[in-house]
């Protein structure tokens, strides 16, 4: 018997890498990374992206961006966001 564990925050990780060109650091088993200054965490049953600044110990909510079905689409929200398209 074969038994398969599946975990949808995984590809978490690898959509922030296609979308922003480089590796995060991982931060509490992959649902949230780290990107500079720039925290990006899913949170609500992974139904919600929050875009975090950090500025050492302080944090401050930038914005959150609705995750649906796919979460790649929803990092791409939140890029064109912080690019200032939105």
């Amino acid at each position: 018997m074969t038994m398969r564990f599946e975990d949808p925050a995984a590809e978490f990780v690898l959509a922030v890498e296609r979308v922003f060109g480089e590796s995060p650091r991982v931060l509490d088993g992959s649902r949230a990374v780290l990107l500079g200054d720039l925290k990006l965490q899913l949170e609500a049953g992974e139904r919600e992206l929050w875009l975090i600044e950090r500025h050492g110990v302080v944090e401050r909510r930038l914005a959150m961006v609705e995750v649906e079905d796919d979460i790649e689409r929803a990092l791409r929200e939140a890029k064109e966001r912080l690019d200032g398209g939105a």
